[in-house]
């Protein structure tokens, strides 16, 4: 009989006291639930052995990359439905029968070899051992994130070659707002000719060239990704600004040839980790010259807290395992304090947050139009964890569950003389850009 989906319908609702938010379709053909809902498709039982295995978000994302659990039709609006749901909240499960009961039809539903673990699909990243973010772990986490492929990348994040926030304004392309963004960050930093600028963790060379060609700059960029300095290398070349541009494969850690009049930080200190984010602040404030300026742009969480109500944070398994290894997000309020720690003085803020939610729709709406050709620069797996993490992420910036800042910060020299403008935010009367 094909009554998979119905039996999973009336599981769920059981569960969870109300009918589940979507339409489920299982692998004998069979449908149940709101008709006016995307579609949740499990496409082979494995998938319910999975969660039996791995019980939350984790059994549903190793089913998701393996293929075996889908969308149909609008995914965000899935996933909007989805989330909050019991693996989230495991607070909401029953604590009677039901819960015993719904193992044990998960079970039945899951075929006669549910008693079999399902090895995680290829893209997993092993556990690794050994302390975090020493130097040789960092360059794993980071290959394993940056290293997929730039033909890949071009097809996602466009011509602009820029993985970060873009910089909106009504209408306009992605390039456009990628270059908007960058120039925004060199207007911040008051950078002009003859002036030396230390970009940390410098991707695909996009701001360092920005920087060199618009603003006359000299530019050292530091990445731990080879493909990344490859790739970004021959851009220099191609632009003729090999006299301006060094792109070095280099920990940040390890750069001793300052001091530097600029530091930008873009999209990087989400890979520092909380443990070692003073001895990041502490680095980029003695690379500095004193009047010296950083433009850290960075990925904020909103401040979580316990049943006791004491600060807690837990590193999301899927973003850990799959997306960025060892990765940290901290509240906006922890890295201003550390910075300040540091030395630094803290002149401006800026919330972007809505211009991750645009940008990310747009990256994912360029993988999904370039779905063939992403496939197979990767894989299917690896295009799927993408496709999911960036959709998951637009909507974690539109509700509010994270956000993105531009921290201004000076090493304000003896006597207080920092060299900003007394007017505040001058930059953002942008000049006419060629």
């Amino acid at each position: 009989m094909a009554d998979a989906a119905p039996r999973l319908t009336a599981l769920a609702e059981n569960l969870l006291g109300a009918p589940p938010p979507v339409r489920i379709r299982a692998w004998d053909g069979s449908e149940a639930g709101p008709t006016d809902a995307p579609v949740l498709v499990l496409r082979h039982p494995r998938a319910l052995r999975r969660l039996i295995w791995k019980p939350g978000e984790m059994g549903l994302v190793r089913g998701w990359v393996a293929g075996e659990i889908d969308i149909e039709g609008d995914l965000y609006e899935a996933l909007d439905r989805l989330s909050g749901l019991v693996w989230d909240r495991p607070d909401r499960l029953p604590r009677d029968t039901r819960l015993a009961a719904a193992g044990r039809e998960l079970w039945r539903l899951a075929g006669p070899r549910a008693w079999l673990p399902v090895p995680p699909p290829a893209e997993e990243v092993r556990r690794r051992s050994g302390p975090l973010h020493t130097r040789s772990r960092d360059r794993q986490a980071i290959s394993h994130h940056y290293d997929v492929g730039n033909d890949f990348y071009e097809q996602v994040l466009g011509p602009s070659m820029v993985y970060s926030c873009a910089y909106w304004r009504d209408g306009g392309t992605l390039e456009e707002a990628q270059r908007d963004k960058l120039d925004l960050i060199c207007r911040k930093l008051r950078l002009r000719e003859g002036l030396r600028l230390l970009d940390v963790g410098c991707g695909w060379g996009s701001m360092a060239i920005h920087a060199a060609r618009e603003h006359g700059v000299e530019v050292t960029g530091v990445t731990l990704s080879r493909e990344q300095a490859a790739y970004a290398r021959k851009r220099v070349a191609q632009e003729g600004l090999t006299d301006r541009v060094e792109i070095r494969v280099q920990d940040y850690r390890d750069v001793k040839d300052g001091p530097y009049d600029a530091i930008s930080s873009i999209g990087m200190a989400e890979h520092v980790g909380s443990a070692l984010y003073r001895e990041y602040a502490d680095v980029l404030y003695g690379l500095l010259k004193p009047g010296g300026r950083l433009l850290n742009h960075q990925i904020a969480r909103r401040p979580e807290k316990d049943a006791k109500g004491e600060a807690a944070y837990r590193v999301d398994d899927f973003i850990d395992a799959y997306v960025f290894p060892d990765g940290e997000l901290a509240p906006l309020g922890s890295t201003l304090s550390i910075l300040e720690g540091a030395g630094f003085e803290a002149r401006d803020v800026e919330s972007i947050r809505e211009h991750y939610t645009r940008t990310l729709r747009v990256w994912v709406a360029n993988l999904e139009s370039a779905w063939p050709d992403a496939v197979r620069l990767t894989s299917p797996g690896r295009a799927r964890i993408w496709r999911l993490y960036m959709a998951a992420s637009a909507l974690a910036f539109e509700h509010n569950k994270i956000g993105v800042n531009q921290i201004l910060a000076v090493r304000t020299p003896e006597g207080g003389a920092a060299g900003l403008p007394l007017r505040a935010r001058e930059w953002t009367e942008t000049p006419e850009i060629s």
